[in-house]
């Protein structure tokens, strides 16, 4: 039952590192926010539940793709501050940090890239869907270039999926910011991993010498689980097994405490004889690679392909659970029973 316990070790220092007080309920700091709004701003920022705009999201820049709600750029500072306070109550302090860092890369590709009109700081769209507080079920997005987060609400259980993180340039090389990697764990760990694996472990882990352009889900609306390639975690070492759960838990650390919580429950109980751990590309940093973490209810894809293997894109999937599908199925069949 080795491979059982291998993921009940994961994450203490997760929830050790992630700060759990909350002054005020996330809905009522959704609630203040939706409150410092103009009524204009409001008839962009507000949306039924059932809108199904809710489904839509991306991660190209908003100039490439447009996005639905307010933009960061058009508030005030008021505005803003209630932004970043319903930021923080949906994020760890870890994950926050790094939104709060992506959104700021985008005033470093201004100065890269002067002349390119699609470098729009601030241009992070905010959508509301439902009323917070009021309603049992509500729901918001944030969205922009390299940062999706699509947030369900249901009798006050979260969901988080699909979410997205990228950057670029994934190691900055010139200036005041050099060397920073504000994305480092998720590709150094996998680096370690990959590497950690014998020859044997490797051909089953390398399924393709080539690496992808880009995660193969994209920004679809609902995904199925991919070819089922890779190596499984039952057939690593211990201690392959533990770099796995220091790579799972890169992804977690951006979650809010309860979530992830649940997420290491629902691994442990439900992923555990099916998780795969998938590589295509190189092995050396620098060189383009991917990689994907597969079980039976999530997904996780890393790609570093662009930009010279100097831009990352990261996405978690939950097949069942995606826009809080699975939330709204357990609230509408108890609804339904209790009637």
């Amino acid at each position: 039952m080795k491979q059982i316990l291998l993921l009940l070790l994961l994450f203490p220092f997760i929830l050790l590192a992630q700060n759990e007080s909350k002054n005020e309920s996330g809905s009522a700091k959704a609630m203040a926010f939706v409150n410092s709004l103009t009524d204009l701003q409001k008839e962009k920022a507000l949306f039924p539940f059932d809108n199904m705009n809710r489904y839509e999201w991306h991660y190209l820049p908003a100039a490439m793709a447009p996005r639905t709600g307010i933009a960061v750029k058009d508030m005030d500072s008021v505005q803003k501050e209630n932004l970043h306070l319903l930021l923080q109550a949906y994020l760890s302090k870890e994950g926050y940090v790094r939104t709060k860092n992506i959104m700021d890369f985008e005033y470093l590709l201004k100065e890269l890239q002067p002349q390119n009109p699609i470098r729009i700081p601030e241009n992070y769209y905010v959508a509301i869907y439902g009323t917070p507080v009021k309603d049992s079920i509500w729901g918001w997005k944030f969205s922009g270039h390299h940062i999706a987060l699509n947030f369900t609400i249901v009798n006050d259980k979260i969901g988080f999926a699909p979410f997205f993180f990228g950057v670029y340039p994934a190691e900055v090389k010139d200036g005041p910011k050099k060397g920073m990697r504000i994305m480092k764990d998720e590709e150094d760990i996998g680096f370690e991993l990959i590497n950690s694996l014998t020859a044997e472990q490797k051909q089953k882990a390398i399924f393709q010498l080539k690496a992808f352009l880009e995660i193969v889900t994209t920004n679809s609306e609902k995904v199925a689980p991919l070819e089922p390639v890779g190596i499984f975690a039952k057939d690593m070492t211990y201690s392959q097994k533990t770099v796995l759960n220091k790579l799972i838990a890169a992804y977690l650390l951006s979650m809010p405490p309860d979530l992830a919580k649940a997420r290491i429950k629902k691994i442990t109980t439900e992923d555990i004889n099916d998780i795969r751990f998938g590589w295509a590309g190189d092995t050396i940093p620098g060189k383009p690679h991917y990689y994907r973490i597969q079980g039976k209810t999530f997904l996780i894809e890393f790609d570093n392909t662009q930009n010279n293997a100097n831009h990352i894109h990261t996405v978690w999937r939950d097949f069942n659970g995606d826009f809080g599908l699975d939330l709204l199925r357990e609230h509408y069949h108890e609804s339904k029973h209790h009637q």
